[in-house]
């Protein structure tokens, strides 16, 4: 028992001395940015990069952190609050720009070939929306499979494990979603949509078995004191409920958001503008060829 609450004090310090520097270097990063481009960067997402920062610190290092063991909503909501709201506002905030202006100068010119080889990985990262999908959805069936839960509930190192893994399939599923610009991925715009709802899926199958199965999926809870006074099974029951209700919002209110964009009267007006002027460029250049 002395050696876990060590081992807790120790993650949750590392995490926030990690979340602290963070944060002052993106800050630093920021208002260097602002004095130079004051349009760069908008002062909204130096507050939603700082919110996302906030609900990791929440879902990993806070009081809340440690009441996952004693109650699998608990632990559902950690995971839901990485995965769907603290990484889709990390990436919001455009972070790599003001990280690496925030960085020091000693530190950027010392490691220069190392930052290039970074910039130069980051460019090129499989950033594909397939992956990106195969990523999310494979973080949560993947932990939520009883072996691997077991595991990762009864191991220290494996619990901070899988609270990173959360952090990193979510930042990789909405790469494609959260983006500075629409040429930032080589997919159509209708495709997102599509994308999103696909998303929705394996989260309805997996929330509806824990709801629907009428047995205990994870045996340990039973040896857990439990939070609200509820049985292990109908925790597993509002676990199951809170997943199903909170990825459906998650997921579809954006998917909604972008077909509404694509079918607005505007989009599609500019849309028509940019076909024309492209056929346009076309029969000059054909005319060009023919003379």
């Amino acid at each position: 028992m002395f050696e876990s609450h060590v081992h807790t004090q120790s993650w949750s310090l590392a995490i926030i001395c990690a979340l602290v520097v963070t944060a002052l270097v993106y800050l630093r990063g920021w208002l260097s940015l602002r004095d130079a481009f004051p349009s760069l960067i908008r002062g909204w997402r130096l507050a939603t990069f700082m919110t996302g920062l906030f609900l990791v610190w929440t879902a990993v290092a806070s009081p809340l952190a440690t009441l996952d063991h004693q109650s699998l909503t608990i632990h559902m909501m950690k995971h839901l609050l990485l995965m769907t709201v603290a990484a889709p506002l990390l990436l919001a905030g455009v972070p790599m720009i003001p990280l690496v202006c925030g960085l020091p100068k000693v530190f950027t010119r010392s490691h220069l070939p190392l930052a290039s080889l970074l910039a130069r990985w980051l460019e090129r990262s499989p950033t594909h929306p397939v992956l990106c999908w195969i990523a999310g959805t494979a973080a949560v069936i993947g932990w939520h499979l009883p072996v691997a839960f077991q595991l990762g509930m009864r191991s220290h190192w494996m619990h901070s494990l899988q609270d990173v893994s959360f952090l990193v399939a979510g930042l990789l599923f909405w790469w494609p979603i959260v983006r500075s610009s629409p040429s930032a991925t080589r997919s159509p715009r209708w495709s997102m949509a599509l994308y999103l709802f696909l998303a929705t899926l394996p989260c309805d199958i997996l929330s509806a078995f824990l709801v629907f199965c009428n047995r205990l999926v994870y045996p340990f809870y039973l040896s857990t004191h439990q939070l609200f006074s509820m049985v292990p099974l109908q925790d597993q029951e509002c676990a199951g409920a809170l997943m199903w209700v909170w990825a459906t919002f998650a997921y579809l209110i954006p998917a909604v958001a972008i077909t509404v964009q694509i079918l607005s009267p505007s989009n599609t007006q500019s849309q028509g503008f940019v076909q024309a002027a492209r056929q346009r460029v076309a029969g000059r250049s054909l005319n060009g060829v023919e003379v």
